[in-house]
C-alpha cells in the first residue's frame, strides 16, 4: 500500500474501534510502524492524516465498515493497554516509599517528565509516600546548581500534578553523611586516600592497590578528623571505599565516596568543606528516609551496585531497583547546561524560552498537563532506548485542546486579493463544533481580501471556497462563484479589514507576524485557540497588540 491508502487504512480501523470517530494523533503512530519513511515529512503527512479523518469521521459507521472491508485487509484485535507492571516484593512494605531525586542545574524538562510522573503514578497506585530529595551536592564545576532550579521545579511538579508528601536537601544533611562515612572507615570499609586523580585512575585501570590502602583504621580515622577540620585542600584526598581492586568492572574498584570542595553552595556557603558524591548520598539517604523502591534510567548500573554494596556492608534493609531506558524527543535538545550558557548570553530569553523544552516552556506554548502524562504513560516502563517525534506529543495534546480552542482567521504572509461583491461582515462559529459558545462578527472589505502567500500560489487560477464567505476564482482580481458552500472545493481562511497585528513566537524562537481578524483583540491570556491552517496557540499578551506562542499544528 502507498502512504494514502495506509493513512485511510488506519483511519478507517480506528474510527470503527472508536464508534465512529477516529483521532488523527492516533493514526501517525501506526503509519511509523508501517512505513518508517513517514518520520521524513511528518508535518506534511500529519496534514494528510487531519483531512482523511475528516472524511472518515462525516462517514455513519455503517459506510466506514464497508469501504474497509473493500481495501481487503484484517481487521486488528483491539487490545487493552497494559499499563505499569507491578512493583517487585510491594506486599512486604507496610507504605510504599519512592523519591524525585532532581538535581537543581534548571528547571525539569520533558525528559525529567518520564521519571517524575512514573514516579506519582506507582505512588498513587500504592497510596505509598513521594519524598522530594534535592540532590544539591556541589557538582563538578561545568555542572552547577542555579539557586533559581529550587522554585521552578517544585512548580514544574504542581503544574503536572505530582503530589509529593515531603521535601529534603541534601545540603541540610550532610552530618548524617558524615557519620554514616565514620562508620565506614570506623569498620575497616572505607580509607583515606591522598593519590591525586592521575594515579588513581590509572591504578583502578591496572587494579593496583595504593599505600593508602593498608593504613590503619586508627590512621584513616585521624585524617578523616583533620579532612573535615580543613587541613586539606581541595583535590589533596578523598574517602574511598573498599570494594575490590580486582572487580571485573574498573569502574567499581574503590569509589570516591567524599571529597574536598572549596566553591562556596548556594543554600549553605561555605559551612560546609567535605562533600559527599551523589551514590554515597543516595545510599544513606536512600536507607534513612525509608526508600523501598528507586526508580532511575537503566545507565545508573554503577550507581546501583553502589548503593547495594553499602547496604550489604551496613547491614541495611534493601530497596527495590526499577529501571526504564532513555526517552528522547527527536526535534529536542534536552541540555540544561547548554540552555543556561544560552540564557546568560541572551540567546534564550529565559528558561521558558520554547527552545529549552522546559515544563514552564511547554505551559507557555499552551500544552496541557495530563497530555504529557497520556504521552509518558503510553509509553510504559520499558527498557528500550526511545526517540520519538514531536508529533506523537502533539497528537495528545490536540485531542485536549481542539474542543476547547475558539477559532480566530489569521495569515501569516498576506497577500491581497479583490472580489466584486457586496458584502460588509460576516458571521462566524467561535467553535464550529460548539454552537453554544456563540458568534463572533468578521468585517469584510471585497476589495482587500488578505489570504496566504502559500494558499495564493498553490491555488491561483482555481476554484477556491473563502471560509465561512463565499466561492471564488482566486487571482489578484478573484472573480465570484456563489456563496453557497461547496463540498469539493479547497478551503483557505483569510483576513480582511480592518484587522489585528500579532506575533507568533515559534518552537525555535523565532518571531512571526501574524494578521488577523479585530476578534482577537477579545482572547485573554493563557487562552487556548486555533488558527486555522497555522496551528493552536496561546496568548502571552491580550489586547490590541497581542502576542501567542505556538503549540503545534
Amino acid at each position: 500500500m502507498d502512504v494514502d491508502q495506509l493513512i485511510l487504512k488506519h483511519a478507517l480501523i480506528n474510527a470503527i474501534q472508536h464508534d465512529g470517530k477516529a483521532e488523527a494523533g492516533a493514526i501517525l503512530g501506526k503509519l511509523i510502524a508501517e512505513d518508517p519513511r513517514v518520520k521524513e515529512r511528518i508535518r506534511e503527512v500529519m496534514l494528510e492524516i487531519q483531512e482523511v479523518v475528516k472524511m472518515v469521521n462525516s462517514l455513519p459507521l455503517e459506510e466506514q465498515q464497508r469501504r474497509f472491508r473493500e481495501m481487503g485487509v484484517e481487521m486488528p484485535k483491539k487490545r487493552e493497554k497494559e499499563g505499569l507492571p507491578e512493583l517487585a516484593d510491594a506486599q512486604r512494605h507496610k507504605q510504599i516509599v519512592m523519591r524525585l531525586a532532581p538535581y537543581p542545574s534548571g528547571p525539569l524538562h520533558i525528559g525529567n517528565a518520564r521519571m517524575v510522573i512514573l514516579n506519582d503514578e506507582y505512588v498513587k497506585r500504592y497510596k505509598g509516600k513521594l519524598l522530594l530529595v534535592f540532590d544539591d551536592t556541589i557538582g563538578s564545576e561545568d555542572k552547577f546548581i542555579i539557586p533559581e532550579a529550587y522554585d521552578l521545579i517544585p512548580e514544574g511538579l504542581r503544574w503536572l500534578g505530582v503530589e509529593w508528601h515531603e521535601t529534603y536537601y541534601k545540603s541540610d544533611r550532610l552530618e548524617e553523611f558524615y557519620r554514616a562515612a565514620e562508620e565506614l572507615i570506623g569498620r575497616g570499609l572505607a580509607y583515606l586516600c591522598e593519590c591525586n586523580s592521575e594515579k588513581l585512575r590509572a591504578d583502578r585501570v591496572s587494579g593496583t592497590e595504593c599505600e593508602h590502602r593498608r593504613q590503619s583504621v586508627e590512621e584513616n580515622l585521624k585524617k578523616w578528623k583533620d579532612m573535615l577540620s580543613g587541613k586539606y585542600r581541595e583535590g589533596a584526598v578523598t574517602v574511598r571505599l573498599k570494594t575490590d581492586m580486582k572487580d571485573p568492572n574498573p569502574a567499581f574498584r574503590d569509589r570516591v565516596l567524599l571529597r574536598v570542595v572549596e566553591r562556596a553552595h548556594p543554600r549553605v556557603g561555605r559551612r560546609y568543606r567535605v562533600w559527599p558524591m551523589l551514590e554515597f548520598s543516595w545510599a544513606v539517604d536512600d536507607h534513612l528516609l525509608g526508600v523501598t523502591h528507586i526508580l532511575r534510567g537503566k545507565d545508573l548500573v554503577i550507581e546501583d551496585m553502589m548503593e547495594r554494596f553499602i547496604w550489604e556492608k551496613m547491614g541495611w534493609n534493601k530497596a527495590e531497583f526499577i529501571h526504564y531506558g532513555l526517552m528522547q524527543i527527536k526535534e529536542a535538545k534536552l541540555s540544561k547546561s547548554s540552555a543556561r550558557r544560552a540564557i546568560q548570553r541572551g540567546v534564550y530569553t529565559g528558561w521558558d524560552d520554547p527552545r529549552t523544552w522546559s515544563l514552564q516552556s511547554l505551559r507557555k506554548r499552551g500544552f496541557r498537563p495530563e497530555a504529557i502524562r497520556k504521552f509518558i504513560l503510553d509509553m510504559g516502563l520499558s527498557q528500550a532506548d526511545v526517540t520519538v517525534p514531536a508529533e506523537m506529543l502533539y497528537a495528545e495534546n490536540r485531542k485536549i485542546v481542539d474542543i476547547e480552542a475558539n477559532r480566530y482567521f489569521a495569515v501569516l504572509q498576506p497577500v491581497t486579493v479583490s472580489v466584486n461583491a457586496d458584502v460588509r461582515e460576516v458571521e462566524v462559529p467561535l467553535h464550529p463544533e460548539v454552537p453554544s459558545r456563540g458568534m463572533r462578527r468578521i468585517p469584510v472589505n471585497p476589495r482587500k481580501i488578505y489570504v496566504d502567500l502559500e494558499d495564493f500560489r498553490k491555488f491561483k487560477g482555481t476554484r477556491v471556497r473563502l471560509l465561512n464567505l463565499f466561492t471564488v476564482i482566486l487571482d489578484d482580481e478573484s472573480r465570484l462563484l456563489t456563496r453557497d458552500v461547496e463540498a469539493d472545493v479547497p478551503k483557505i481562511h483569510w483576513v480582511s479589514e480592518p484587522n489585528l497585528k500579532a506575533k507568533l513566537v515559534m518552537p525555535d524562537g523565532g518571531i512571526r507576524g501574524v494578521l488577523g481578524e479585530p476578534s482577537l483583540i477579545d482572547v485573554r491570556v493563557d487562552d487556548v485557540i486555533q488558527m486555522p491552517r497555522i496551528g493552536f496557540c496561546r496568548c502571552d499578551r491580550s489586547g490590541e497588540e497581542p502576542c501567542f506562542y505556538f503549540a503545534h499544528r
